[in-house]
């Protein structure tokens, strides 16, 4: 196999788009321990910058509480347990991606309902409350954390108003009414707040040019895009689980790049645009996001998304998440980048790779990236190219050959491998060998935490006119993290290790 030559010198800056933002479950689910468990080793591993989730303003979060009792009457926002939401997040070192609504139910104008815990999907019975709902938490949120800080947080007017399952009729013109009224709200706190719109879910196109027309014509602020991105075809139902078809990778690159097309000669051109979520089921209890393929077909993407958009947020970070109800096993097929009891996925683990990227990019391929750091030390990130349901079955090897630049005049290279697949760091692979059991006993967790580790090889490999030859042999769905330093040998003359106990001549090197 003739070797890919990888440029000395970069080629451009490795995009932090990939770990900007991370989805969540309902923000009522972030006063859990697991919870915050979970939150506290992506951040310790990886780093997001931002969390996005449904709920801020539905009943169980608790904001807006009407009262009438003892000839009092009126409303009280209440911010008890958004205090102790937010106040967790920043103390991670994490920023909120704020997705106003749901619509409480003492200012809701319908019972419409989404989700096991019936989050309510209906316009306002009276937009000036809700304005006057909106203006309150972000003044709240400026008073208790300071202008600046909220500067940074974007906010975004709803999720997925195109569906009637999250806006009572897919209505446009209601949807429309109600972002012009919540940007007006946020405005009036401080026009230079970010807000934006409209989170629509794949698929919906044809909302665009009226959104964009809308805003052009009213004058309405738009400070971001936001949309959805997947790649699952319909859902087919088994007893609580899905399974659904798949389409390419290529397919959310694809999805990631066509609203800027769609906007472009309009007034929205060139804003920055969010990916507020994505992965490649947009169900709850589907069993692909707990596999290697998740891994291996998302990987393509974290390497390219930032070329389109200015965030691609991974739907969600942990599987502490009730939409369908509470999870009936540990492995249900949940959107979590970690499973429950923080079982780690190979997705996980794809995401903690990237965080150990450096920030030049050398050379990117449709299944390697490589990048260097300050300090000289080479990575590459290197998958097998997975396709979807039309393509069939991967081989079981995918070779991948690289002649990489070491610098610092050195004669040899320190390499450290470490790789998932369908064997090694897959919890979910462990977990259907003892049985799939529902609720794992402990010495079970143990173990599957234990198969949850990436697999780990190291190797020294000689630098010939400041270049190592890199050979890897990946196997099915394998994602591998590469880390190549430059050796300054410091071995003593008198050392001989040839002359320890065990060793032979060729062993000690």
């Amino acid at each position: 196999m003739t070797p890919v030559v990888v440029p000395d010198a970069p080629a451009a800056t490795l995009s932090d788009a990939w770990r900007r933002c991370v989805g969540t479950g309902r923000l009522n689910l972030a006063l859990r321990r697991d919870y915050q468990d979970s939150l506290a080793l992506v951040q310790s591993e990886i780093g997001f910058r931002y969390l996005r989730g449904h709920g801020l303003l539905s009943d169980d979060v608790g904001i807006h509480r009407p009262y009438d009792a003892a000839g009092h009457r009126g409303t009280r926002y209440s911010f008890t347990y958004a205090d102790q939401i937010v106040d967790s997040w920043l103390g991670l070192g994490i920023k909120p991606f704020v997705e106003l609504g749901f619509m409480p139910s003492g200012l809701a104008s319908g019972d419409q309902t989404v989700f096991w815990w019936k989050g309510n999907v209906t316009p306002p019975r009276d937009h000036r409350e809700w304005a006057a709902l909106v203006g309150a938490v972000v003044r709240h949120a400026v008073d208790r954390y300071g202008l600046e800080e909220v500067r940074t947080w974007p906010f975004e007017v709803w999720n997925e108003p195109n569906l009637v399952h999250f806006w009572e009729g897919a209505s446009q013109e209601a949807y429309f009414r109600l972002y012009e009224v919540t940007a007006a709200a946020v405005k009036e706190v401080d026009a230079s707040l970010q807000v934006g719109g409209p989170a629509i879910s794949p698929g919906a196109e044809e909302w665009w040019e009226p959104f964009t027309r809308f805003v052009e014509a009213r004058d309405v602020p738009v400070d971001f895009l936001s949309f959805h991105a997947y790649t699952t075809g319909p859902a087919q139902p088994v007893p609580f689980g899905t399974y659904q078809t798949l389409r390419r990778p290529q397919s959310l690159l694809d999805q990631f790049a066509a609203p800027a097309k769609l906007v472009a000669g309009t007034r929205l051109e060139g804003l920055p645009t969010h990916v507020t979520e994505f992965s490649t089921s947009y169900r709850p209890d589907n069993p692909v996001h707990d596999t290697a393929y998740q891994a291996a077909s998302v990987a393509p993407v974290l390497a390219a998304g930032g070329d389109h958009v200015d965030s691609f947020s991974y739907w969600t970070f942990c599987d502490v998440f009730e939409e369908e109800n509470i999870p009936t096993s540990v492995f249900h097929g949940g959107f979590g980048m970690l499973g429950h009891r923080q079982l780690r996925k190979p997705v996980f683990h794809l995401y903690a790779f990237m965080a150990r990227m450096g920030g030049d990019v050398l050379h990117r391929g449709e299944d390697h990236l490589v990048t260097r750091d300050g300090a000289g030390r080479v990575t590459v990130l290197a998958w097998q190219p997975v396709g979807g349901t039309d393509d069939g079955d991967e081989p079981d090897r995918h070779e991948l050959r690289l002649s990489v630049p070491v610098g610092g005049g050195a004669t040899t290279a320190y390499v450290h491998r470490s790789r998932v697949g369908e064997h090694d760091g897959n919890a979910f692979s462990a977990w259907r060998e003892l049985g799939r059991p529902a609720s794992p006993t402990a010495r079970q967790l143990d173990l599957l935490h234990e198969a949850s580790a990436p697999a780990r090889e190291h190797a020294s490999v000689p630098v010939t006119q400041g270049r190592a030859d890199l050979r890897l042999s990946l196997g099915r769905h394998e994602v591998t993290l590469v880390e190549i330093d430059p050796v300054r040998d410091e071995t003593p003359a008198w050392l001989d290790d040839a002359r320890i106990v065990g060793r032979t001549a060729e062993a000690a090197g």
